[in-house]
Parts: structure tokens; C-alpha cells; sequence
């Protein structure tokens, strides 16, 4: 894990296509402003968590079902999802 500080307005780069930005702090909070290209897709990690769990629950009670489910993405998920 990287670790780096950053105030107001300070930027880190991922890649050359990827940009998070610190928007504001205040109380606790950190806001943070993220450009991607449009085919980056981008969820906070507990939707992300409840996507993948919901996704993985019906493809465990669907035909259509992956061998090895610990190694499914959410890419994937859609790719499963568009073929059945």
C-alpha cells in the first residue's frame, strides 16, 4: 500500500488517465474529487462489496455458474451476466 499525504487541492495521478483530487476536510471527513476515463468504474467500497455478494449469490444459484467463485470480478460479473 502507498501511503501519501496531500492537502487541499493536491492531486495523485494513477496512470496518466486517472486523477484523485483532495476537494475539502472538515470534521473528520475528506472530500475527494475522482476523474477517469468513462469505462473506469468507479464505487465506494461497501456498494462494491454488496454488488459482488448479490452477483455472487446468484450465479451460485443459477446454471451458469463460474468453477471458482473467490476469483470473480466485477468485470467478469457482467460478462456472466450478459451470456446468460
Amino acid at each position: 500500500m502507498l501511503i501519501l499525504t496531500r492537502k487541499i487541492d493536491e492531486e495523485i495521478k494513477i496512470g496518466s488517465e486517472i486523477s484523485i483530487k483532495v476537494l475539502s476536510i472538515s470534521e473528520g471527513q475528506v472530500k475527494l474529487g475522482i476523474a477517469a476515463p468513462n469505462n473506469v468504474e468507479i464505487f465506494r467500497s461497501e456498494i462494491y462489496q454488496k454488488i459482488k455478494q448479490v452477483t455472487i449469490e446468484a450465479l451460485q444459484n443459477s446454471s451458469n455458474k463460474p468453477k471458482d467463485l473467490s476469483k470473480l470480478r466485477l468485470n467478469n460479473i457482467r460478462k456472466l451476466n450478459n451470456e446468460s
